[in-house]
């Protein structure tokens, strides 16, 4: 791994948001990021607003020579940028026009987020209609197109906000499903072929591989392969802690040994209420016990963050949400045992 993918030190707590925000107001949503988030700050998804601001049509905007759009089944590839293309690449202008205006000056570390390959591969069909998954040219086409697309956005934001260091976020909500071959066919009445587990890995290597910066791979479902993950060259894994069993305990502790972070989902990303900041952490804390990991590691190697994005909570809640991560981040520093 190059010196350019070795996480960025933090300078505050270890705390940042997943990717999504409420509402639809660009502004907004990066004055409460940046405001709330000093060490770890991320670019906000605005789902809200409709097709493209959504989370996979986000991700296909940034797609280079592989355009899509929508159709009452969802998101499918077509011959040329449509109006869907359109709009999701202009949203994205306009998050980063205002993430640019909180950010004069920043040094520090910022975060990205797209869609894997794995994911957008089991969620997009073809022009005859099946999941881009079912073809494994479409695939290849897919990383080198995201390859491309991710090199271009990473360059833009570059020449914004000069100073930063850029993280970025690989959501792959799907692949699980994509490992053990739950995804359904677009019918829905069948189940695409599993994908062999090292095609898995070098594809994901490849697009970490071209990006050449820190990589935090994203999964809130259950049965996150964290080996294959580390493996794959990503510098940290983003779980809901929720989901973890001790079956996961090994890969887990071999992770962090390893000097993967973690980036813990604890704080529920939606309301009406939340605990004692330090109770959010308290399972990351017993998980630490248990695998008789050095308490002095939590600081260093975790990442507090809500369970998932925040767009379906209040304004006012993902405001709380993300303090609240960052007060829990302080108290794994000052009270590690």
């Amino acid at each position: 791994m190059s010196a350019d993918s070795t996480f960025p030190q933090l300078t505050g707590p270890g705390a940042t948001g997943v990717g999504s925000m409420p509402g639809t107001d660009a502004r907004e949503a990066a004055k409460t990021v940046t405001g709330s988030l000093e060490a770890l700050p991320h670019l906000p998804e605005l789902p809200a607003r409709g097709p493209g601001a959504d989370m996979v049509g986000r991700s296909l905007g940034l797609l280079v020579e592989l355009f899509a759009r929508v159709e009452p089944s969802g998101w499918r590839f077509g011959d040329h940028p449509g109006r869907d293309t359109r709009r999701a690449r202009s949203w994205l202008g306009e998050d980063l026009d205002a993430l640019e205006e909180h950010t004069q000056g920043w040094t520090g570390p910022l975060k990205l987020q797209a869609v894997g390959p794995w994911t957008l591969a089991a969620s997009v069909e073809l022009h005859r209609g099946e999941k881009a998954l079912a073809d494994a040219g479409a695939v290849r086409d897919i990383v080198g197109s995201l390859a491309e697309g991710l090199r271009l956005h990473l360059e833009d934001v570059r020449k914004r906000i000069p100073g930063a260091q850029l993280v970025l976020q690989l959501d792959e909500p799907s692949l699980p499903a994509v490992l053990a071959g739950q995804v359904p066919t677009a019918s829905g009445w069948q189940r695409l072929r599993a994908v062999d587990r090292q095609v898995a890995e070098e594809t994901l290597r490849t697009l970490v591989g071209a990006v050449d910066l820190p990589v935090v791979v994203h999964c809130c479902a259950p049965g996150v392969p964290l080996a294959l993950l580390r493996r794959a060259g990503a510098s940290a894994v983003s779980l809901d802690m929720a989901l973890l069993t001790e079956r996961d305990d090994d890969e887990i502790g071999e992770a962090v040994e390893g000097g993967t972070l973690l980036f813990a989902g604890v704080v529920p990303s939606v309301g009406p209420g939340l605990s004692d900041p330090a109770d959010s952490v308290s399972g990351v804390r017993t998980l630490w016990r248990r695998l008789g990991l050095d308490p002095a590691l939590l600081a260093q190697r975790v990442v507090v963050t809500p369970t998932c994005g925040l767009a379906g909570a209040s304004p006012a809640y993902a405001r709380r949400a993300l303090s609240h991560s960052v007060i829990a981040a302080q108290s794994l520093t000052d009270n590690p045992e």
